[in-house]
């Protein structure tokens, strides 16, 4: 792979970087999460799972910030699905005057990634870490899978997928790959700015040896949106 030089650089994500005051994330009455849910659907996961090792696909912040202690970690493929920011944000990472897009995973073409597995002890916390991490809403559980992941030394794995379509419709929104750049170089929330998230996805995913097309061209188009303000 030639190692090229990313066009979006620290110096154009921090003219943007910025944190605007957090907001309730109300989303159109789609109720939060209940705190004392999340033990109970990640004992519900485990229970899918059934026995041996388990796993989850990360493709994004994942990569560079795991809920747990991975007790094995392997680069691994998701066929079938691509990243795609499709997920759309009026907190977090955007504003309701600026709303932002969110890293999901859409139906076609490939992903690859990393591949976590839970560690053997106290499974159950690392589950429910995992889904602290990963959700905010009860809606956002039907877009968690369980979806078939190749490992790069061959082997086939069961593993936890988040944010894979169906999304949310309140949320769902597909948007040519220049209007993402433009909300991409603009939005920012109470956890930061959009172009930072892809700048760090990008770098981590290079670091890696993974070179996604889709990634590669957005962040040279949020540069120039950058660039341009």
């Amino acid at each position: 792979m030639v190692n090229r030089r990313m066009n979006l650089t620290e110096e154009l994500v921090a003219r943007v970087e910025r944190v605007e005051p957090e907001t309730d994330g109300a989303r159109g009455g789609v109720p939060w999460m209940e705190d004392a849910d999340f033990a109970s659907h990640a004992a519900r996961l485990l229970d899918e799972a059934g026995e041996g090792p388990v796993w989850t696909f990360a493709y994004g912040s994942l990569i560079w910030k795991p809920a747990f202690e991975a007790a094995e970690v392997m680069p691994a493929v998701l066929l079938g699905w691509r990243r795609s920011f499709c997920i759309h944000l009026d907190s977090w990472r955007g504003t309701m005057d600026q709303p932002g897009l969110m890293l999901a995973l859409e139906r076609g073409g490939s992903c690859r990634g990393m591949a976590y597995r839970l560690p053997d002890e106290d499974r159950l916390a690392a589950m429910e870490a995992l889904l602290r991490r990963e959700i905010g809403y009860e809606a956002d559980l039907d877009s968690v899978r369980w979806l078939k992941v190749r490992g790069a030394v061959g082997g086939v794995h069961r593993a936890l997928v988040f944010y894979a379509a169906p999304l949310d419709p309140a949320i769902f929104i597909r948007l040519p790959l220049e209007e993402q750049a433009r909300r991409i170089a603009r939005a920012a929330g109470h956890m930061g700015s959009c172009a930072a998230y892809l700048h760090n996805t990008v770098r981590h995913l290079e670091d890696l040896g993974i070179r996604d097309r889709y990634l590669w061209e957005l962040q040279r188009l949020v540069a120039e949106e950058i660039a341009a303000l």
